[in-house]
């Protein structure tokens, strides 16, 4: 990966919508809702008043409209402060 995130951030892989549902109904695109929930790619170093907790690896939940997307080498990922991630998931 050619992403390093500075000071706080941190660059998460969001996890695939899911297309049908446990009854078996198909997802059409226009109603798929953004993934909540994600892996983390890299994260920063933290600043001096705060160090980070999550690192590379880590499976995360994140709030709706967190983070900005970005596309890079074809592939969509996130990248928001730590303070923006709710929890990581074990």
């Amino acid at each position: 990966m050619n992403i390093k995130p500075l000071a706080d951030r941190v660059l998460i892989k969001p996890v695939a919508a899911e297309e049908v549902t446990v009854a078996g109904i198909i997802i059409p695109d226009s109603a798929k809702e953004k993934p909540l929930k994600g892996t983390v790619v890299a994260a920063g170093c933290g600043t001096k008043d705060e160090e980070m907790t999550v690192k590379a690896g880590d499976t995360v939940l994140y709030g709706k409209y967190s983070g900005n997307e970005i596309e890079f080498e074809g592939e969509k990922y996130l990248i928001m402060r730590q303070s923006d991630i709710l929890a990581i998931v074990e």
